[in-house]
């Protein structure tokens, strides 16, 4: 099925709720065509986050990195990524026959990203991506930062569990960014991002996550899918070290202001119930190197006041 041009329920029920938006806002803006100005965008990526269900129908996201050039548009719907995920990745087999996929191309030193929703099947030892949804994405909450150094040697095994370990909760109160996969039937899969100041993820107990939902371009269409589907995929990426993340389970929206207004500048608040962790340490060959907060964050807290990232031996904002 060719999403583009169709409007999608999900969003415009978001943006109803929201006040947002209109006729024709969101999805069916975008066509399935990469523009030609993209095409040395997505050839310069070193990493790309991709979004999916696993044979289980389970959301996840995870990250496929290389050398420049791993990832090229070889025509105009068509982008070919010499790259899978991980060993003991959820996604990792799951593109054998063709199903949706969302793809986030995301260049933090420049914070300019871009998406890219489709279906894709495995090749081999690289997927295959055709473009249903192509869309250039605002930059605001991404923190700028640049890679320092490739680490080859492979990752290791995949840890896995039913919920947070210590560790873990406190990697996630300390992160500022994560990366979230969302799927509806008929509308396909999407793969974005959400920034704050560290603090802004709150860990309500090892199987319930919350996190403000701010101010957007009004398209809404993470929101959009799950309001249609609440499965999820979170993925939080241990920039320093590699090491990936991942949570599936389902998300709520709570518009409730009196909760909203915990969180400077939410608009709502999103509640993610844990049903699988998966925790895979050098996933990612990449290492980065912090540079700066986005100017648009703002405190995590209605208390907190923005200060200097503390970097420990281990996690990264």
């Amino acid at each position: 099925m060719d999403i583009s041009n169709v409007e999608h329920e999900g969003e415009q029920a978001i943006q109803r709720q929201a006040r947002e938006g209109g006729p024709e806002w969101g999805s069916p803006m975008f066509g399935p065509e990469i523009p030609h100005g993209f095409v040395p965008f997505i050839r310069d990526q070193r990493m790309l986050v991709i979004a999916g269900a696993d044979d289980e129908g389970q959301i996840w996201s995870t990250v496929v990195d290389g050398p420049t050039g791993f990832a090229r548009v070889v025509d105009e719907r068509t982008v070919v990524i010499d790259a899978l995920p991980a060993p003991g990745d959820p996604l990792r087999e799951a593109f054998h026959t063709e199903r949706d996929i969302g793809v986030l191309a995301l260049q933090p030193q420049t914070r300019r990203r871009i998406r890219m929703n489709g279906v894709a099947r495995r090749d081999g030892n690289r997927l295959v991506l055709r473009t249903e949804q192509v869309l250039g994405n605002c930059p605001k909450y991404l923190q700028t930062r640049s890679v320092k150094a490739t680490v080859p040697g492979g990752a290791g095994p995949a840890v896995t569990g039913e919920e947070l370990s210590e560790d873990q909760q406190r990697w996630i109160e300390g992160a500022g960014t994560f990366f979230i996969g969302s799927l509806s039937p008929g509308h396909g899969a999407d793969s974005s991002h959400r920034g704050g100041m560290p603090g802004f993820v709150t860990v309500a107990g090892p199987r319930t996550i919350v996190w403000p939902d701010y101010t957007s371009n009004q398209f809404y269409m993470t929101l959009g899918n799950m309001h249609l589907n609440p499965a999820a995929g979170l993925l939080f990426l241990d920039w320093e070290n590699g090491h990936t993340l991942q949570l599936t389970g389902q998300g709520r929206i709570d518009w409730d202001p009196a909760r909203t207004r915990t969180y400077p500048g939410a608009l709502r608040v999103v509640e993610f119930d844990i049903a699988k962790v998966v925790q895979i340490d050098h996933a990612s060959s990449l290492r980065w190197e912090f540079h700066a907060y986005s100017r648009f964050s703002p405190s995590a807290r209605a208390d907190d006041q923005p200060t200097e990232p503390t970097v420990s031996a281990r996690r990264q904002p």
